[in-house]
């Protein structure tokens, strides 16, 4: 033979020899495949089978809708008394806590000018008195005068100056009758006013009440010609509050007069005090870009326990659901992911390396709500679809779907 076509015939049988050995080992790589693949996903349903749950039964309740906020316990109405006069305080008849009627004294202010003033203004009324009087003589024997210059003048006794000249003495002295008219009417308002600043000088509660702050002291100066400084104020009775409460703008929508909440406050933490709308305030309050509503509600305080200023937190009741099918939120949180994606899950094996050496589902405990819920049924976990209702934030309301009372759903995994 020849030797090139030896040659040629020995390379045609390595070529075949190293095909028939590449065939083997990718028979060879796809019986392990299978064989591991096997092995993996046995492992991944054993994993499954052991994998344990966190279950609740869906039973029917009532379910109940509050909205919270916080805020203060103010009186109903505060009046703050001021004084409009300036001077020294002479005394002080009230102290913080007192019980106070309407009209009752709660400070004076010295008024010795005062009354000086007053004695001057009523010998200024007398004067101007006597001075009318006066005017009123001088009047009437202008007023004769005048009268005996015509009939002299009638007579071709007096002349036409004379009966002018008296007429004109007749009219200065009714313009002077007049001016004293006017000096009285002045010399009576000045009096008043005196007369009003000494029993403004007696600073007198306006309404019934309490004393919730006293702002001065005997002797102290009250300066009040710039603005009235505020000496008093008096909270009416507080055997009837006023809750005040910052409602959040995604919350405002729910709320409505007459609603009925409790809250409680910091001294007395195990007590519920009753509450109830009675006004919400269109204006905003925006703080650091927060937008809050203003929300007034009656509380009753008959035993007194309630202080002006205390801070409360309040749940306001916006809707009640009698038999209810309940399930809990977090049952609509739950989500398992049996492809043993990437979605959060605990090996983050993925594609055929996840395929091979993952041990059990992805589970995703957390994610937003949805209108889905992992049961236990027949021996196995079932995907169901519900629809869904109110929420308090831990319950929802099933309103529709295929979840029955009874149905053990998935709220979580154990550890």
């Amino acid at each position: 033979m020849d030797p090139d076509q030896e040659e040629i015939r020995s390379r045609l049988e390595r070529s075949r020899s190293r095909r028939r050995g590449a065939k083997v080992w990718l028979l060879l790589l796809i019986i392990g495949l299978g064989v591991g693949g096997g092995w993996s996903l046995s492992l991944r349903d054993e994993a499954s089978k052991s994998l344990q749950f966190r279950t609740e039964t869906l039973s029917h309740g009532d379910l109940t809708v509050t909205i919270s906020a916080t805020g203060s316990v103010e009186p109903t109405n505060t009046v703050d008394v001021s004084s409009e006069l300036s001077g020294t305080i002479s005394a002080v008849a009230v102290d913080f806590n007192d019980p106070v009627k309407a009209g009752d004294v709660l400070a004076s202010l010295d008024t010795t000018k005062l009354e000086a003033m007053k004695k001057v203004q009523e010998a200024n009324l007398r004067a101007a008195e006597a001075r009318l009087l006066k005017a009123q003589v001088n009047l009437e024997e202008a007023r004769e005068e005048a009268q005996r210059a015509r009939t002299l003048k009638e007579r071709n006794v007096s002349s036409a100056l004379q009966v002018i000249t008296a007429d004109a003495a007749f009219e200065r002295m009714k313009a002077d009758v007049e001016i004293a008219r006017a000096d009285i009417a002045r010399e009576r308002a000045n009096l008043a006013v005196t007369e009003e600043d000494l029993a403004d000088a007696c600073l007198r509660s306006p309404v019934d009440g309490v004393v919730l702050e006293r702002k001065v002291n005997q002797g102290q100066t009250v300066a009040a010609s710039m603005s009235a400084p505020v000496l008093f104020t008096i909270a009416e009775s507080l055997s009837e509050m006023e809750l005040q409460l910052s409602i959040d703008e995604a919350d405002i929508g729910r709320l409505r007069e007459a609603q009925r909440a409790t809250f409680t406050v910091d001294a007395y933490p195990a007590r519920e005090f009753p509450a109830q709308v009675k006004t919400v305030r269109f204006a905003p309050e925006v703080i650091d870009n927060v937008v809050t509503y203003l929300a007034s509600l009656e509380v009753d305080n008959p035993d007194l326990v309630l202080r002006p200023g205390m801070t409360a937190s309040a749940d306001i009741l916006v809707n009640e659901v009698a038999d209810a099918l309940l399930v809990p939120n977090a049952a609509l949180r739950f989500v398992l992911d049996p492809t043993g994606s990437a979605d959060d899950g605990p090996t983050g094996n993925t594609g055929m390396f996840g395929l091979l050496f993952s041990d059990q589902p992805s589970v995703v405990p957390q994610r937003p709500t949805t209108n889905t819920l992992w049961v236990l049924r027949d021996n196995g976990i079932a995907e169901i679809e519900i629809v869904r209702g109110d929420t308090n934030g831990r319950y929802t309301e099933i309103l529709g779907g295929d979840a029955q009372p009874g149905d053990q759903v998935i709220v979580g995994v154990e550890n």
